[in-house]
Order: C-alpha cells, then sequence, then structure tokens
C-alpha cells in the first residue's frame, strides 16, 4: 500500500519561507509523476507544481517563488517557498502517480492515484 507523508506546514507571515517535504512507502523512480497540489477554504484543489524525471511544471500564481525538488533515493519530494502572500494560504498535498500523467492534465489533481493527507500553510500577518 503507497503512503505519502507530509511534512513541514504551519503558520508564516507575508513575505517568509516555508519548505513542506512528503515521504513515500514506496520506491520513487525517476520517471514517476510527483507533486504538490493545495485547496484553500471552499475552493477546489490546484495544481501547485509537479515533477517527473527532468521535467517541472509551475502553476502560473506560483512561478518564481516556489521550487519543486525530489530525492528519489530518499523517495521524498520537497517543496520550497518563498515570498509567501496570504493567497498561498490551503491545505497542501503530495500525489504520486507511477503509471503515467498525460501531458496536458500533468496539474490536474484526478490524474493523480496516491495521496497524502495534507499539511497546513497559514499565511497572515
Amino acid at each position: 500500500q503507497v503512503q505519502l507523508v507530509e511534512s513541514g506546514g504551519g503558520s508564516v507571515q507575508p513575505g517568509g519561507s516555508l519548505r513542506l517535504s512528503c515521504v513515500a512507502s514506496v520506491h520513487i523512480a525517476s520517471r514517476d509523476w510527483l507533486g504538490w497540489f493545495r485547496q484553500a477554504p471552499g475552493k477546489g484543489r490546484e495544481g501547485v507544481a509537479v515533477s517527473a524525471g527532468s521535467i517541472t511544471t509551475y502553476a502560473d500564481s506560483v512561478k518564481g517563488r516556489f521550487t519543486i525538488s525530489r530525492d528519489n533515493s530518499k523517495n521524498t519530494v520537497y517543496l520550497q517557498m518563498h515570498s509567501l502572500r496570504p493567497e498561498d494560504t490551503a491545505i497542501y498535498y503530495c500525489a504520486l502517480q507511477d503509471n503515467g500523467v498525460p501531458w496536458s492534465r500533468r496539474l490536474v489533481p484526478d490524474a493523480y492515484e496516491y495521496w497524502g493527507q495534507g499539511t497546513q500553510v497559514t499565511v497572515s500577518s
């Protein structure tokens, strides 16, 4: 059974930084799609950043502020977040798809099979 466990969430002031981590209970291959999604109160889940092989894709709202990275030897994916804004407040989820993701759906939550429980990020002064 695949388990994903996120950590690193918390409360931070606008302009601050946080680093999220997600550890998978199974071996992660370079070709597997790993990503971060988020869900703000009253909104649907949205893609933030995803990675597979040498490919990384970011939502326009986080480009230049967030960086996704992974250490396949540790079965871990990270999300470094800088210049955080109140609108970044959400529950952040880690997701994994080891059976391919259509290119056009790589930021679409429904394309991912395995999910973590989420970690809360709150940006507020």
